[in-house]
């Protein structure tokens, strides 16, 4: 019987001479991983003017609120929904709504998921969440998701504020990840990084900001 294709390919392959595994070149050190912390913050800043979003620096979380306040008037905000992780928990926006007539609405205030999905997609005009990390090398914000941390909150209305702790800025990718799994035993379910709009160019090269996601970020470095 004749030698089948197959056979005949696998047996040049087996016979052809070896070739040892290419050394690969040193790769140069990223300049983020020698810069103090406040060149970190002004690169994050610059990249993230490069991804066009809007950057607003406080130096205390009481000062946030007043930030927040100013957004809210030009975004002609009036229903929000917010996360509960540990950096908006530092603030009382329930009370902060209440004095600027803003509805700030939670993802435990809805009694199932179906309401909850109606509400953050349909009625909130933006989503505020506070940040895990952020990369000063590509301007881009993560977020590690929990029970406090819901993931729609940051995806479906079409604006997100994040708010960020300087002191959360890392150079690079790897402590990123490093921090998302510090803790053996305690993975999170998922986290996500966020680098400016959601854009897409997939319909004829022509590029479409909220496709997948807010049109709009704004962040607030705080510290």
């Amino acid at each position: 019987m004749a030698q089948s294709v197959r056979d005949e390919i696998l047996a040049k392959l087996r016979a052809a001479p070896s070739v040892g595994v290419p050394t690969r070149p040193t790769l140069p050190p990223y300049k983020t991983l020698s810069m103090n912390q406040e060149q970190l913050i002004a690169e994050f800043i610059a990249r993230l003017a490069e991804e066009a979003v809007a950057v607003h620096r406080v130096k205390d979380f009481p000062e946030v609120l007043d930030r927040l306040t100013v957004i809210a008037s030009e975004e002609g905000l009036k229903k929000v929904m917010t996360s509960a992780d540990d950096v908006i928990s530092r603030l009382d926006l329930a009370g902060w709504g209440k004095k600027n007539d803003i509805q700030v609405m939670t993802p435990r205030d809805f009694p199932d998921r179906n309401s909850y999905r109606d509400a953050v997609f349909d009625q909130a005009q933006a989503g505020i969440t506070g940040a895990d990390f952020a990369v000063a090398e590509s301007a881009t914000i993560g977020l590690i998701h929990n029970k406090d941390q819901s993931r729609l909150v940051s995806l479906a209305p079409i604006l997100h504020i994040a708010i960020v702790p300087v002191d959360r800025i890392i150079p690079v990718y790897e402590k990123a990840i490093e921090k998302a799994f510090a803790k053996k035993g305690e993975y999170p379910s998922q986290f996500v990084f966020i680098t400016g709009p959601s854009m897409t160019g997939d319909i004829q090269g022509v590029l479409f900001k909220g496709m997948h996601g807010p049109r709009k970020v704004i962040v607030i470095l705080v510290g």
